[in-house]
């Protein structure tokens, strides 16, 4: 019987020892190859794109030739007016990443030696580049559809010798999940399982499916006007001919294994980022590490500074704009 993937040294091409035994030279080298990988390294103007830089090797910085403006390899970036070393962002990255179902903001804290509040905010930001570069991303083929709720808590109610008291209102929301066969996931957070959220999130992520499988919900039962639908009866079995949301199914527990485990009740103002997450680590999860800590160090240096975040340090709630990083 062959070795699954994950067990095999394929699957581990970067260790956490590799990267806490890197100089920040070299930290600063990997950014560089990473931010600018068409020019192999090579700097490029973030504010007018011109391909000749000076480097000014005291600060570790660059110099536009065209607007002479000065830049470093973080400017403009979620890393941008960054605090810590570049090799402790990616020892950050890394240790995040290798987490099969996450990591808290408390353990990043505590492995790295930052506040938590640092580590909670850049985590967050680590979600939003990777949200946002699959912003625009669709789901094709054979496509499983489903909903699971997350988040919040409900305390269970008294039965003291008053009576019961009133349960206070559940903050929990819905994830609605499509999951291709073929490969690709995509999520939204809704208020509830319900026909409307359903149809425009099939709208803006699903693109030419071949097959959609749903349950027995009718929150789905528009679906048929646009597909080829097959329902599955949990009821009364999990597969049945072929139409299973067994996927879809994989990927909650994947979720709720993290919800449970790690980020317990997650917060509903930021249960898409999370969702998110676990959406691209479950696309992912056949790729060595190495791969996986790169692509989202790249995914980090492409996105723009973020707007959630901005402005955190100065008490201001998140999505509040203000002047620095």
């Amino acid at each position: 019987m062959p070795q699954h993937f994950l067990k095999c040294s394929r699957a581990r091409t970067l260790s956490i020892r590799q990267v806490a035994r890197m100089d920040e030279a070299a930290a600063r080298d990997l950014f560089q190859k990473l931010r600018w990988p068409d020019r192999d390294g090579e700097p490029e103007c973030p504010h007018c794109g011109h391909g000749r830089c000076y480097t000014i090797r005291t600060r570790n910085t660059f110099k536009c030739a065209s607007c002479r403006r000065g830049f470093s390899v973080t400017s403009g970036t979620i890393f941008h007016s960054h605090k810590l070393k570049l090799r402790d962002y990616l020892l950050v990255i890394a240790l995040f990443m290798n987490a099969v179902k996450g990591v808290s903001a408390l353990q990043i804290s505590r492995d790295v030696d930052i506040s938590y509040k640092a580590a909670f905010v850049l985590l967050h930001k680590l979600r939003e580049a990777v949200d946002d570069a699959r912003a625009d991303m669709k789901v094709r083929g054979e496509v499983e559809i489903d909903g699971a709720y997350f988040g919040g808590h409900r305390r269970p109610a008294n039965q003291g010798r008053e009576g019961a008291r009133p349960a206070p209102k559940s903050e929990k929301r819905c994830i609605l999940a499509a999951v291709s066969r073929t490969g690709g996931t995509v999520t939204a957070v809704v208020s509830s399982e319900n026909g409307k959220d359903v149809l425009e999130f099939v709208r803006r992520r699903v693109g030419q499916a071949d097959t959609v499988y749903a349950d027995e919900h009718p929150s789905y039962d528009a679906l048929h006007a646009r597909f080829e639908m097959k329902r599955i009866n949990h009821r009364w079995s999990y597969s049945e001919n072929g139409a299973n949301t067994n996927g879809a199914e994989s990927f909650f527990s994947r979720m709720r294994r993290g919800e449970i485990g790690q980020y317990h009740r997650p917060s509903g103002r930021y249960l898409d980022r999370y969702a998110a997450e676990m959406a691209y680590r479950s696309d992912r999860r056949r790729v060595d590490n190495g791969a996986v800590v790169y692509e989202v160090t790249e995914m980090a240096l492409a996105h723009p500074m973020s707007r959630t975040w901005k402005g955190y340090w100065q008490k201001r709630a998140p999505g509040h704009h203000a002047t620095a990083a």
